[in-house]
Protein backbone atom coordinates (compact mmCIF):
# COMPACT_ATOMS: atom_id res chain seq x y z
CA UNK A 1 0.00 0.00 0.00
CA UNK A 2 1.02 3.60 -0.65
CA UNK A 3 -0.79 5.65 1.61
CA UNK A 4 -1.91 4.50 5.16
CA UNK A 5 -4.02 6.82 7.21
CA UNK A 6 -4.24 6.55 11.13
CA UNK A 7 -7.22 7.17 13.04
CA UNK A 8 -10.60 9.29 11.96
CA UNK A 9 -13.32 6.19 11.34
CA UNK A 10 -16.83 6.14 12.59
CA UNK A 11 -20.30 7.34 12.22
CA UNK A 12 -21.60 10.62 10.88
CA UNK A 13 -25.16 11.36 11.16
CA UNK A 14 -25.84 14.34 8.75
CA UNK A 15 -28.85 16.68 9.90
CA UNK A 16 -29.82 19.07 7.01
CA UNK A 17 -31.30 22.41 8.68
CA UNK A 18 -32.72 25.53 7.17
CA UNK A 19 -29.58 27.78 8.85
CA UNK A 20 -27.18 27.45 11.28
CA UNK A 21 -27.28 28.46 13.85
CA UNK A 22 -30.16 26.77 14.60
CA UNK A 23 -32.99 28.90 16.96
CA UNK A 24 -36.72 28.63 17.57
CA UNK A 25 -38.30 26.80 19.37
CA UNK A 26 -37.79 23.31 21.11
CA UNK A 27 -38.79 21.17 17.56
CA UNK A 28 -38.39 21.15 14.38
CA UNK A 29 -38.40 19.50 10.90
CA UNK A 30 -35.19 18.97 8.57
CA UNK A 31 -34.84 20.06 5.26
CA UNK A 32 -34.41 16.78 4.56
CA UNK A 33 -34.00 13.34 5.69
CA UNK A 34 -31.65 12.30 8.39
CA UNK A 35 -28.84 10.07 6.95
CA UNK A 36 -25.99 7.76 8.97
CA UNK A 37 -22.49 7.33 6.80
CA UNK A 38 -19.99 5.45 8.03
CA UNK A 39 -17.22 8.62 7.77
CA UNK A 40 -15.03 11.12 9.52
CA UNK A 41 -11.81 12.52 8.67
CA UNK A 42 -9.78 9.75 8.11
CA UNK A 43 -12.09 7.25 6.11
CA UNK A 44 -12.79 10.25 3.65
CA UNK A 45 -9.24 11.05 3.23
CA UNK A 46 -8.91 7.06 2.19
CA UNK A 47 -12.09 7.14 0.19
CA UNK A 48 -10.83 10.47 -1.48
CA UNK A 49 -6.98 7.93 -2.48
CA UNK A 50 -8.88 5.27 -3.78
CA UNK A 51 -10.96 7.69 -5.91
CA UNK A 52 -7.48 8.64 -7.53
CA UNK A 53 -6.64 5.05 -7.81
CA UNK A 54 -4.20 5.03 -4.93
CA UNK A 55 -3.39 2.08 -2.54
CA UNK A 56 -4.47 2.71 0.55
CA UNK A 57 -4.93 1.22 3.86
CA UNK A 58 -6.14 2.35 7.64
CA UNK A 59 -5.22 1.76 11.19
CA UNK A 60 -7.88 2.78 13.77
CA UNK A 61 -9.75 1.73 17.00
CA UNK A 62 -12.92 0.35 16.09
CA UNK A 63 -16.09 -0.67 18.62
CA UNK A 64 -17.83 -4.00 19.20
CA UNK A 65 -20.87 -2.04 18.96
CA UNK A 66 -23.24 -2.05 15.87
CA UNK A 67 -21.92 0.96 14.22
CA UNK A 68 -18.62 -0.24 14.58
CA UNK A 69 -20.12 -3.57 12.42
CA UNK A 70 -20.88 -0.88 9.63
CA UNK A 71 -17.65 0.75 9.94
CA UNK A 72 -16.14 -3.38 8.99
CA UNK A 73 -18.49 -4.23 6.58
CA UNK A 74 -18.14 -0.76 4.52
CA UNK A 75 -14.45 -1.07 4.53
CA UNK A 76 -14.74 -4.18 3.08
CA UNK A 77 -17.41 -3.17 0.65
CA UNK A 78 -14.79 -0.29 -0.58
CA UNK A 79 -11.93 -2.73 -1.16
CA UNK A 80 -10.18 -0.77 1.59
CA UNK A 81 -7.78 -2.67 4.04
CA UNK A 82 -8.80 -1.81 7.71
CA UNK A 83 -6.56 -2.43 10.82
CA UNK A 84 -9.59 -2.79 13.49
CA UNK A 85 -8.06 -2.22 17.08
CA UNK A 86 -11.12 -2.72 19.50
CA UNK A 87 -12.25 0.83 20.99
CA UNK A 88 -12.24 0.76 24.83
CA UNK A 89 -15.29 2.98 24.45
CA UNK A 90 -16.96 2.08 21.32
CA UNK A 91 -17.15 3.52 17.96
CA UNK A 92 -16.91 7.27 17.75
CA UNK A 93 -20.02 9.14 16.00
CA UNK A 94 -20.86 12.69 15.04
CA UNK A 95 -23.82 14.34 14.41
CA UNK A 96 -23.61 17.62 11.39
CA UNK A 97 -25.60 19.63 11.15
CA UNK A 98 -25.71 21.37 7.41
CA UNK A 99 -27.51 24.73 6.36
CA UNK A 100 -28.20 25.10 2.71
CA UNK A 101 -25.42 27.00 1.74
CA UNK A 102 -22.92 24.34 2.70
CA UNK A 103 -22.20 25.31 6.00
CA UNK A 104 -21.42 22.89 8.89
CA UNK A 105 -22.14 22.48 12.79
CA UNK A 106 -20.27 19.03 13.85
CA UNK A 107 -20.75 18.13 17.48
CA UNK A 108 -18.20 14.94 17.48
CA UNK A 109 -18.18 12.71 20.10
CA UNK A 110 -14.40 10.87 19.73
CA UNK A 111 -15.17 8.03 23.06
CA UNK A 112 -11.74 9.54 23.97
CA UNK A 113 -10.26 7.71 26.83
CA UNK A 114 -7.34 8.78 28.83
CA UNK A 115 -4.13 7.44 28.18
CA UNK A 116 -4.81 4.79 25.56
CA UNK A 117 -2.41 3.15 23.82
CA UNK A 118 -2.99 1.42 20.36
CA UNK A 119 -1.13 -1.87 20.89
CA UNK A 120 1.65 -2.66 19.36
CA UNK A 121 0.62 -5.27 16.82
CA UNK A 122 -1.91 -3.24 14.84
CA UNK A 123 1.00 -1.07 13.54
CA UNK A 124 4.26 -2.86 13.20
CA UNK A 125 5.17 -3.91 11.19
CA UNK A 126 3.69 -0.88 8.77
CA UNK A 127 1.74 -2.49 5.37
CA UNK A 128 4.52 -3.31 2.78
CA UNK A 129 5.48 -0.95 0.49
CA UNK A 130 3.76 1.83 2.22
CA UNK A 131 5.74 5.43 1.64
CA UNK A 132 3.37 8.10 3.56
CA UNK A 133 1.13 7.92 6.27
CA UNK A 134 -1.70 10.38 7.19
CA UNK A 135 -2.12 10.71 10.26
CA UNK A 136 -5.31 12.01 12.20
CA UNK A 137 -5.07 13.99 15.06
CA UNK A 138 -6.78 10.65 17.20
CA UNK A 139 -4.52 11.19 20.92
CA UNK A 140 -3.46 7.75 20.79
CA UNK A 141 -1.60 9.09 17.01
CA UNK A 142 0.71 11.39 18.45
CA UNK A 143 2.46 8.70 20.39
CA UNK A 144 2.90 6.87 16.96
CA UNK A 145 5.01 9.68 15.21
CA UNK A 146 8.47 9.18 16.17
CA UNK A 147 8.00 5.18 15.47
CA UNK A 148 6.81 6.58 11.93
CA UNK A 149 9.71 9.31 11.35
CA UNK A 150 12.20 6.15 12.14
CA UNK A 151 10.38 4.12 9.67
CA UNK A 152 11.56 6.44 6.81
CA UNK A 153 7.89 7.45 6.06
CA UNK A 154 6.69 10.62 4.97
CA UNK A 155 4.06 12.09 7.09
CA UNK A 156 1.27 14.15 6.48
CA UNK A 157 -1.83 15.79 9.08
CA UNK A 158 -4.67 17.84 9.07
CA UNK A 159 -5.26 20.07 12.17
CA UNK A 160 -8.78 20.76 10.97
CA UNK A 161 -10.04 24.24 13.26
CA UNK A 162 -6.70 24.68 15.19
CA UNK A 163 -6.61 27.89 16.73
CA UNK A 164 -2.53 27.83 17.05
CA UNK A 165 -2.34 27.37 20.44
CA UNK A 166 -4.43 24.32 21.59
CA UNK A 167 -1.94 21.82 22.94
CA UNK A 168 -3.42 18.95 21.89
CA UNK A 169 -2.20 19.70 18.27
CA UNK A 170 1.01 20.53 18.48
CA UNK A 171 2.47 17.30 18.13
CA UNK A 172 1.26 16.80 15.02
CA UNK A 173 2.02 20.29 14.03
CA UNK A 174 5.23 19.73 14.85
CA UNK A 175 5.97 16.39 13.51
CA UNK A 176 4.69 15.95 10.32
CA UNK A 177 6.56 17.57 6.79
CA UNK A 178 2.80 18.45 5.44
CA UNK A 179 0.30 20.00 7.60
CA UNK A 180 -3.23 20.75 6.25
CA UNK A 181 -4.75 23.10 9.12
CA UNK A 182 -8.67 25.30 8.33
CA UNK A 183 -8.18 28.83 8.79
CA UNK A 184 -11.28 29.32 10.62
CA UNK A 185 -9.62 29.97 13.97
CA UNK A 186 -5.96 30.21 12.77
CA UNK A 187 -4.19 32.82 14.83
CA UNK A 188 -1.94 34.87 12.46
CA UNK A 189 1.86 33.59 12.07
CA UNK A 190 1.12 30.14 13.51
CA UNK A 191 1.58 28.85 9.48
CA UNK A 192 5.10 30.45 10.00
CA UNK A 193 5.70 28.95 13.63
CA UNK A 194 4.72 25.53 12.33
CA UNK A 195 7.78 25.79 9.60
CA UNK A 196 10.31 27.46 11.84
CA UNK A 197 9.76 24.94 14.84
CA UNK A 198 8.92 21.77 13.24
CA UNK A 199 9.88 19.41 10.15
CA UNK A 200 7.32 20.73 7.79
CA UNK A 201 8.00 21.77 4.46
CA UNK A 202 4.46 22.88 3.85
CA UNK A 203 1.56 24.44 5.63
CA UNK A 204 -1.34 24.24 3.56
CA UNK A 205 -4.29 26.91 5.32
CA UNK A 206 -8.35 26.37 3.42
CA UNK A 207 -10.51 29.23 3.80
CA UNK A 208 -13.45 27.29 2.25
CA UNK A 209 -14.73 29.15 -0.28
CA UNK A 210 -11.93 31.81 -0.34
CA UNK A 211 -9.75 29.23 -1.45
CA UNK A 212 -6.39 28.26 0.19
CA UNK A 213 -2.54 28.83 0.90
CA UNK A 214 0.53 27.12 0.72
CA UNK A 215 3.15 28.55 3.07
CA UNK A 216 6.60 27.04 2.59
CA UNK A 217 9.98 28.85 3.37
CA UNK A 218 10.16 30.56 -0.23
CA UNK A 219 6.92 32.02 0.76
CA UNK A 220 3.09 32.04 -0.09
CA UNK A 221 1.13 30.23 -2.93
CA UNK A 222 -3.07 31.05 -3.07
CA UNK A 223 -5.21 29.29 -4.60
CA UNK A 224 -8.88 30.61 -5.56
CA UNK A 225 -11.30 28.19 -4.72
CA UNK A 226 -12.67 26.26 -7.85
CA UNK A 227 -16.26 26.30 -9.22
CA UNK A 228 -17.51 23.00 -8.19
CA UNK A 229 -19.55 22.60 -11.51
CA UNK A 230 -22.80 21.96 -9.56
CA UNK A 231 -24.81 23.39 -6.64
CA UNK A 232 -23.23 22.33 -3.13
CA UNK A 233 -24.72 19.64 -1.62
CA UNK A 234 -22.63 18.96 1.39
CA UNK A 235 -19.25 20.29 2.54
CA UNK A 236 -18.20 17.25 4.53
CA UNK A 237 -15.38 15.19 3.14
CA UNK A 238 -14.29 18.48 1.13
CA UNK A 239 -11.14 18.95 3.00
CA UNK A 240 -10.44 15.39 3.33
CA UNK A 241 -10.67 15.22 -0.67
CA UNK A 242 -8.50 18.65 -0.71
CA UNK A 243 -5.74 17.37 1.08
CA UNK A 244 -5.78 13.72 -0.45
CA UNK A 245 -5.88 14.77 -3.91
CA UNK A 246 -2.65 17.51 -2.76
CA UNK A 247 -0.79 13.98 -1.55
CA UNK A 248 -1.41 12.18 -4.29
CA UNK A 249 0.31 14.83 -6.36
CA UNK A 250 3.25 15.84 -4.06
CA UNK A 251 3.65 11.71 -3.67
CA UNK A 252 3.73 11.65 -7.90
CA UNK A 253 6.28 14.32 -8.13
CA UNK A 254 3.91 17.50 -8.72
CA UNK A 255 4.84 21.28 -8.07
CA UNK A 256 3.85 23.25 -5.50
CA UNK A 257 1.43 24.92 -8.12
CA UNK A 258 0.43 21.47 -9.99
CA UNK A 259 -0.87 20.28 -6.18
CA UNK A 260 -2.64 23.08 -5.42
CA UNK A 261 -4.63 23.39 -8.56
CA UNK A 262 -5.50 19.49 -8.26
CA UNK A 263 -6.53 19.78 -3.92
CA UNK A 264 -9.09 22.74 -5.06
CA UNK A 265 -10.73 20.80 -7.63
CA UNK A 266 -10.91 17.78 -5.67
CA UNK A 267 -12.06 19.80 -2.71
CA UNK A 268 -14.83 21.43 -4.83
CA UNK A 269 -16.27 18.34 -6.47
CA UNK A 270 -16.71 16.84 -3.21
CA UNK A 271 -19.24 19.42 -2.05
CA UNK A 272 -21.54 18.79 -4.65
CA UNK A 273 -23.22 14.96 -3.60
CA UNK A 274 -23.42 14.03 0.18
CA UNK A 275 -20.43 12.55 1.71
CA UNK A 276 -19.77 8.68 0.65
CA UNK A 277 -17.52 6.97 -1.58
CA UNK A 278 -19.43 8.59 -4.95
CA UNK A 279 -18.77 11.76 -3.89
CA UNK A 280 -14.65 11.89 -4.03
CA UNK A 281 -13.22 12.95 -7.83
CA UNK A 282 -11.21 10.10 -9.67
CA UNK A 283 -7.97 11.00 -11.69
CA UNK A 284 -9.37 10.95 -15.21
CA UNK A 285 -12.35 13.34 -14.77
CA UNK A 286 -9.90 15.59 -11.75
CA UNK A 287 -7.18 15.13 -15.15
CA UNK A 288 -9.88 16.77 -17.24
CA UNK A 289 -10.61 19.64 -15.19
Amino acid sequence: MTFLVIGGTGIDTVVPVADLPVLGADSARPRGPIVDHVSHTGTCVALALRALGERVSVIDTVGDDEPGGRVRAAFAEWGIGLRAAPAPAGTRRAVNLMSPDGRRLSLYDGRDVGGYRLPVEYYRPLPADVRHVHVTIMDYARHLLPGLRAAGVSISTDLHDWDGENPHHRDFALGADIVFVSGVQLADGAAERILAEGVATKVVVTNGGKGADLFTRDGVTHRDAADPGAPIVDTNGAGDAFAAAFLSAWLSGAGDDACMDRAVIAGAYACTAPVGAGSFIDRDTLTAR
